[in-house]
């Protein structure tokens, strides 16, 4: 995905907050394991870029969505890991809510019709 809008990235509003957030919901993960975990449950079909991932994580910090504490890696370099917190978690639910009601509602406009 590339950096900037929503728009120019192809998703629709809060769709990159709610993959960090459900990845975060597994487990506390760093940057660049949100991105390949990303890359991998999508089939390779979406990339994240650090230009997006980045100040969406910030966002979330900023709205107590995440926490995050620094660490070490298994390779021993510096990281900050984040983590879900429980409005996290409240917040995932309804987005994921609100984006299944707004699927629902395409795939009747895209259906062929019935007679």
């Amino acid at each position: 995905m590339n950096t900037g809008s929503a728009e120019s990235r192809g998703l629709f509003p809060g769709a990159l907050e709610m993959m960090i957030l459900q990845a975060l919901r597994r487990q506390p993960s760093h940057g660049y394991a949100l991105v390949q975990h990303i890359r991998q449950t999508s089939k390779d079909l979406l990339h994240v870029e650090e230009g997006s991932l980045y100040p969406a994580l910030q966002r979330m910090l900023k709205a107590g969505l995440v926490k995050a504490r620094w660490g070490v890696s298994a390779t021993g370099r510096r990281v900050r890991t984040y983590e879900l917190t429980p409005r996290g978690e409240t917040h995932l639910h309804e987005e994921r809510s609100k984006f299944e009601r707004m699927l629902e509602g395409i795939h009747l406009v895209l259906s062929p019709v019935r007679s």
